[in-house]
């Protein structure tokens, strides 16, 4: 049982490789993680609901989900296409567009759930 239990923890370490790399190589991941950073800071801050922060926390996840989508595609195509070419262009500026969109769709869910209860903690709503 041990042994099972060990082998199914080493099984993450691609994963975890993966995230290394990702955090350590792009650049937009900074950003990813500071806005991960403030986004459950707030969300404890603001004492918000389970649902509410159970919603950014799927925000959250869509958007890191992207950014290592984002990196695999690109990272295959520098390897299968390593020449400029016209069509590689198009796969990498697609799915660096799904970063986006994911970016600004959590970006626009934070704002509808931190919103009120930010302007009633400051006191500028009541």
């Amino acid at each position: 049982m041990i042994k099972f239990l060990i082998n199914r923890l080493v099984s993450f370490t691609p994963a975890f490789n993966g995230l290394e790399y990702i955090i350590t190589t792009q650049k937009n991941s900074w950003f990813h993680l500071a806005a991960t950073a403030a986004a459950v800071f707030l969300s404890i801050w603001l004492k918000l609901s389970n649902t509410d922060f159970a919603i950014i926390l799927l925000a959250i996840g869509l958007v890191w989900v992207a950014e290592c989508i984002n990196t695999g595609i690109e990272a295959t195509i520098d390897l299968v296409s390593p020449e400029r070419n016209h069509l590689a262009k198009v796969a990498k500026d697609v799915s660096a567009a799904g970063v986006l969109c994911a970016a600004i769709i959590s970006a626009i869910i934070g704002i509808f759930i931190f919103a009120n209860p930010l302007l009633l903690k400051l006191k500028i709503i009541s």
